[in-house]
């Protein structure tokens, strides 16, 4: 604050100036401030100044970082002084103080060198003794008043300076020097000449100061009172504690915090989740319990606590039991009992055996779930099942970090803690079916967990610190592989579990479907017995599928059906007695239709290629192998191949490679003569998939298309009773094909008896069950000749022209 100066003239100003230029700050006329003189310029300038005892301009730089300013970089309007105290520091330095007199406008500078100097011109406030200038003078005092009363460390005397001031301009300039305000806004106010112009700026710059000064002392009330309050319960706890030992019962731990240091030293803690553990465990000594970071850092430390760090399951190295444990729970599956059993070997040799990544692919209902906990009980370890299907959050997997509310640890961690060993059975449940979205690819972080060379590392975001995974056996399951990503499946042992056959779903509902179903409704073998007719009856004309699912819902709709004649036995009529009961109720194949009403499924092979142009493919699917039938006709036209069915860029380009050969081989397979060698031109052909509904895509339909489109032109029907599979080239050639054993399984159950496959897909078979390979008769051909003379009724069309061509013999 300053002191109330005498009164200056303005037209007692210089006509020019020397100019000293000022940093991080704005001066008023009025004001008295202390100043440092360093730079060598404004050295010459208080030195000539003082010589001549004559004023000096002060402007405020643009851009305070300048240390040797020019012109430019500064304000167009400054302030005029004297100065009124000067002192000397050191040999290159001044410590001076100034007092304003006038405000003044540069009208240009008259030189550079050895300091600036310039033409003023001086400026005049406006508005002299207009009402609404005392008005807004005094509303500016009034608020002025205020922000003192609410600065008590202010001494009287600035009030008193206040009180004293009348005219508005000095009062304006006064307040905006002490003011919290930016160089710009100070500026403003020292450029308005009008007297209502600055102080409304001057207004609004004081009342902002005033709210904030408010709410800032609201916000210190808050904290006080929210500091007292803890204050006060800490003191009234440790009273309560005081009061406590005096009764004798100092050894309560009455937050928990011994009992939960003990868990920690138990648990068995890693060298590194013992550093975070009592971390936190100091930080919470020093918070009270009413805090919710005391929440969040107890919750962390049960979590350590609770985490099996060191605790670990004895497997049962016994391989016998476990190969009668796996026998008993499931039928056939002789790949994956084989594993297992290797893996049992190896572990009872090298004890420090790391946990394989297995990965189940198969059709649904085959097992590959319910084979997860069979192979832990053959283990004797303890089995935790993780559903990944439409999981989209790589939170899910790896957690929370602890900054979050309500932040948890992922799966993993959370599955671990429920099987309470460290080397679970874990089954991850549908891997082909996670997502990703902008929450992150769970795929990604499952990399880390599946690699046995990282997952002895694994870090959770809520945990943050490292936990061995590598004890675990992770079992994947999935029904198709092209919707893993490549790293992840490259990190899994894939082993391929196929679908059943009629004789292996015919064992499985003797040994497992029918007493579970008979177990549930609530009856018993004296109630109900299947024969093996029936039973084979439902697998074949009741359901159509790779694995049991729909066979053991088909069972369970007998099962109530006998459940109801138990529950509710039929009246006897009038004059009959009621009869004994005559025993178990034997389910036929003339029972399955009083049940389950008329087949739902029956073979149609025979019925569909009866006419020609139809021809049986063998298709590979995600639930397993089906049927593909595959139609052609011809009509008039320009020639036009016409594909329907909705199939895929592959399947495409197949028809067209088939269709190819066959328009260059038209001539040897009788189809047309050297005549009529553009027999196509007028006609339009038409192949159809049936089964529109469904996408189809694949060359393995190569050598179906070519004897379907054959069988047309040549008016021969395909033999209904075959199904072939294979792609074709444009020399004619029979390429291998994928997905045999699925293929082959299809057909079995479709009632087909031959099948026809390229010669290298024959080593194949050996995957194929014995007794299916037994029903069914192979042919391998090499090029789509062989294929026409195994697929259509009377052989190759070109061998029976070459016998209808022969001349008869003659005596």
């Amino acid at each position: 604050m300053t002191k109330e100066r005498p009164e200056f003239r303005p037209q007692d100003l210089p006509s020019e100036l020397p100019i000293l230029p000022l940093r991080n700050s704005v001066f008023f006329p009025g004001a008295v401030m202390p100043l440092t003189i360093g730079r060598a310029k404004t050295i010459r300038l208080i030195e000539e100044a003082t010589r001549d005892n004559s004023l000096l301009g002060i402007v405020t730089q643009r851009a305070p970082e300048i240390d040797d300013p020019s012109p430019d970089d500064l304000y167009e309007v400054g302030t005029a002084a004297r100065i009124i105290k000067l002192a000397r520091t050191g040999k290159d330095g001044f410590n001076i103080v100034v007092e304003g007199v006038s405000r003044f406008r540069i009208d240009g500078f008259t030189q550079e060198e050895p300091f600036f100097a310039s033409r003023v011109t001086p400026l005049v406030d406006e508005g002299t003794g207009d009402v609404e200038v005392e008005a807004l003078a005094l509303n500016l005092k009034n608020t002025a008043r205020e922000v003192i009363d609410m600065l008590p460390e202010i001494p009287v005397m600035a009030k008193q300076l206040l009180e004293s001031i009348q005219a508005p301009g000095h009062l304006a300039d006064l307040i905006t020097a002490n003011i919290d305000a930016t160089i710009e806004e100070k500026q403003d106010v020292l450029e308005a000449v009008h007297l209502k112009v600055r102080l409304k700026r001057v207004l609004e710059l004081l009342s902002r100061q005033f709210e904030v000064m408010k709410l800032s002392n609201k916000i210190n009330s808050q904290v006080k009172g929210e500091m007292s309050k803890t204050q006060r319960e800490y003191y009234l706890r440790q009273q309560l504690k005081a009061i406590k030992e005096e009764l004798g019962d100092k050894d309560d731990d009455e937050n928990g915090i011994e009992e939960l240091e003990r868990r920690l030293k138990e648990a068995g803690l890693t060298e590194e989740a013992e550093k975070a553990c009592n971390r936190e465990l100091r930080r919470m000594r020093n918070m009270q319990p009413s805090q919710a970071e005391y929440t969040v850092a107890r919750t962390y430390l049960e979590w350590l606590a609770d985490l099996p760090w060191a605790k670990a399951s004895t497997d049962n190295l016994d391989l016998d039991n476990a190969k009668r444990q796996l026998d008993d729970d499931h039928y056939g599956l002789e790949k994956i009992k084989k594993r297992i059993i290797e893996y049992l070997a190896v572990r009872k040799l090298k004890h420090d055996m790391k946990g394989p990544i297995l990965c189940f692919v198969g059709p649904p209902g085959v097992g590959k779930t319910s084979l997860g906990r069979s192979i832990a009980d053959a283990l004797g370890r303890s089995f935790h099942r993780i559903s990944l299907g439409g999981v989209r959050d790589e939170a899910e997997i790896r957690g929370h970090r602890r900054t979050y509310i309500g932040a948890l640890p992922g799966r993993i961690i959370q599955g671990l803690k429920k099987a309470g060993t460290h080397n679970p059975v874990f089954l991850l449940d549908e891997i082909d079916k996670l997502g990703s979205d902008f929450r992150g690819d769970p795929s990604s972080a499952l990399l880390e967990v599946l690699d046995p060379e990282q997952n002895n590392t694994f870090s959770d975001h809520y945990l943050d610190v490292p936990f061995d995974l590598s004890r675990v056996l992770f079992i994947a399951t999935a029904n198709q592989l092209d919707t893993i990503p490549a790293p992840l499946r490259d990190r899994m042992e894939i082993i391929e579990v196929p679908g059943y056959t009629f004789e292996e779903k015919l064992n499985i509902a003797k040994r497992h479907l029918v007493p579970k179903q008979v177990k549930e409704h609530g009856i018993t073998e004296e109630h109900i017995s299947f024969n093996d007719e029936a039973l084979l009856k439902l697998a074949t004309s009741y359901t159509r599928e790779a694995g049991v699912r729909n066979l053991e819902r088909e069972i369970a709709s007998v099962c109530r059906a006998v459940a109801v004649k138990v529950a509710q036995p039929p009246e006897p009529k009038e004059g009959e007695e009621q009869k004994a009961d005559a025993g178990a109720e034997v389910i036929s194949t003339d029972s399955l239709v009083e049940v389950l009403g008329p087949e739902k499924y029956f073979n149609e092979t025979a019925e569909r290629t009866s006419v020609p142009g139809v021809a049986t493919g063998l298709a590979w699917t995600a639930v397993g192998g089906d049927l593909l039938f595959i139609e052609v006709t011809r009509m008039g036209g320009k020639g036009s191949l016409i594909l329907t069915g909705q199939l895929g860029d592959v399947m495409k380009e197949s028809a067209q490679a088939a269709l190819s050969w066959m328009r260059s081989n038209a001539t040897e397979l009788g189809i047309s003569d050297d005549a009529d060698k553009h027999f196509l031109d007028k006609a339009d052909i038409h192949i159809h998939f049936p089964a529109g509904a469904i996408p189809k895509d694949g060359p393995s339909a190569g050598i179906t298309i070519t004897t379907a489109l054959i069988s047309l032109f040549t008016n021969r029907n395909c033999r209904a009773d075959t199904a072939m599979t294979g792609e074709v080239t444009l020399r004619g050639l029979v390429l291998p094909v994928g997905g045999i054993k699925e293929k082959v399984l299809a057909a079995h159950r479709g009632g087909i008896k031959r099948i026809i496959m390229p010669a290298r897909n024959e080593k194949d078979l050996r995957d194929i069950p014995k007794n299916v390979r037994d029903e069914l008769e192979f042919v391998f051909p090499k090029n789509v000749d062989e294929v026409l003379e195994a697929a259509l009724e009377g052989g190759h069309p070109a061998k029976t022209r070459r016998m209808m061509t022969q001349a008869p013999a003659t005596a």
